[in-house]
């Protein structure tokens, strides 16, 4: 048996420390879960939550946090943070909101923990949070409602992904983020964000105001964070009847049908807090007013009357939130500030034509962002050279400066281009069309034409034959290569 690396006394004062501490939680739940049935004093809970925080031992944190999420279960579903009227009550139910606020706090820095059980555990436990505090309100209220103050916190921790503060840590300052886990990340999407409707609307809408906020200046990883999620969001509604599935189970519940605006009373539904602004962004995305005809349309309200619930039940609304998180977060992937830009850009390129496009309200309203990573030149530019190309194809974008742009890239240096092979088949891809004018074709067979003369052999063999099928594909070029008749005219 090989000798240990730690000495016996060591080894049996950390099983001890160990022990000890798991059965210090075992006791305070117990005393806290009694006092919650007599309605006795909580100030235990204060000292599990120290615990908790200050503990270095992950075995012993894991159990507080669990231990601690049994307990706010306990005091919701007795309805200890409903609004009371007692004055007595308020200060106890404002006691316990503040001890939850230390609680979601703890466990959001616990998503960049160095124990993977921790940063799993803390993710699960604040979902599962959300979903009786939600609950909760929806039960003292006429509406299902959604707890957006927990869930905003739960996303900027994500996207912000602050250090751990186990053991009484510190985060630094200033701080300037960081990338998150791959294992949290995984799991946000797999077992949330590809699942639920209500988790991806609330989610789209209320990670945009944090990505404005959190510049890329300041905070470089944030929207990478969040450019990692959207590049995997695989579940987005493309039917109506694709929106079905909910966290929050109240919100399922079909919302009051959707009355015109002459029949529309104020009184019926309070509109969310962002109808109260004059400038809703909402508007923005609504359908330009179409003529009046004969037939009468169905009555129907504009994106910026919904209500949160009504939004959370139409597609038009999810593409509203998606468009919008996508128009925000462009610009800063490419913003000069930032040493990735070009790297971030490139991903967002790599699937921008068949994973974002398609679910944009108004797909042309990626041109500006598009048309400026041409500037980009290289394996950048030409990716959003075929970003261009499909809005040109599919989305009906009148570009005329197109085949100008992709001209541009015909230089030397795309002979020892990596991606040299992909441009060409692109470039195949762009010239194929029957609709070209001819000396526009002949200008790109004569300029590749000279670039074969002087290029190495791993490119010529790619350049003659796409060369020669331009002309094959297109038979007024041939007379480039042969002409019939007096030569001299």
């Amino acid at each position: 048996m090989p000798p240990s690396s730690l000495a016996l006394s060591s080894k049996r004062r950390k099983i001890s420390e160990d022990s000890g501490g798991k059965e210090i939680v075992s006791r305070l739940e117990s005393s806290i879960t009694d006092a919650i049935a007599a309605n006795a004093s909580l100030n235990p809970l204060t000292d599990l939550l120290h615990l908790a925080c200050t503990s270095p031992d992950a075995g012993t944190v894991h159990k507080c946090i669990y231990a601690l999420y049994r307990i706010f279960v306990s005091l919701i579903a007795k309805g200890a943070l409903e609004p009371q009227n007692e004055e007595g009550s308020k200060v106890v139910r404002q006691w316990i909101l503040e001890r939850l606020d230390e609680f979601s706090d703890f466990l959001h820095s616990l998503l960049r923990d160095e124990e993977s059980g921790l940063r799993t555990s803390a993710l699960s436990i604040l979902f599962s949070l959300l979903k009786h505090l939600s609950g909760s309100l929806s039960k003292s209220s006429t509406r299902p409602q959604f707890h957006v103050s927990f869930f905003k916190k739960i996303i900027r921790a994500l996207l912000l992904s602050p250090p751990s503060s186990r053991g009484g840590r510190k985060c630094p300052s200033p701080f300037a983020g960081e990338t998150m886990h791959a294992d949290i990340r995984d799991l946000f999407l797999g077992k949330y964000l590809n699942i639920y409707d209500d988790i991806r609307w609330f989610f789209m809408r209320d990670a945009q105001p944090i990505l404005a906020e959190l510049t890329p200046e300041k905070y470089p990883h944030v929207c990478e964070n969040v450019l990692s999620l959207l590049e995997r969001l695989t579940s987005f509604p493309i039917t109506q009847s694709d929106i079905d599935t909910w966290w929050v189970e109240e919100l399922g519940v079909k919302p009051p049908k959707v009355k015109s605006a002459k029949g529309r009373n104020d009184a019926d539904e309070q509109p969310s807090s962002d109808e109260e602004d004059g400038n809703d962004w909402r508007k923005f995305f609504d359908d330009q007013d179409k003529p009046k005809d004969d037939k009468p349309a169905p009555a129907s309200a504009r994106l910026h009357q919904l209500t949160v619930h009504q939004s959370l039940h139409s597609l038009s609304s999810h593409r509203a939130v998606y468009t919008r998180l996508w128009l925000t977060l462009l610009p800063q992937l490419s913003d000069k500030s930032s040493n990735s830009n070009s790297a971030l850009s490139m991903r967002a390129l790599n699937f921008m034509h068949r994973g974002v496009m398609p679910h944009l309200t108004r797909a042309v309203m990626l041109m500006d962002w598009v048309s400026s990573c041409v500037d980009y030149g290289g394996a950048v530019g030409l990716l959003a050279l075929n970003a261009l190309f499909i809005l040109m194809q599919e989305y009906n974008l009148d570009y005329p400066s197109f085949y100008t742009r992709l001209y541009a890239f015909l230089d030397k240096d795309l002979l020892h281009l990596k991606h040299r092979a992909r441009f060409l088949r692109l470039a195949d891809l762009f010239l194929s069309s029957s609709h070209l004018p001819a000396t526009l074709l002949a200008s790109f067979v004569k300029r590749l034409s000279r670039l074969s003369l002087n290029a190495p052999p791993s490119s010529i063999i790619i350049m003659i034959p796409f060369t020669y099928n331009i002309l094959k594909r297109h038979p007024a070029l041939m007379v480039m290569i042969h002409r019939d008749g007096d030569m001299g005219d």
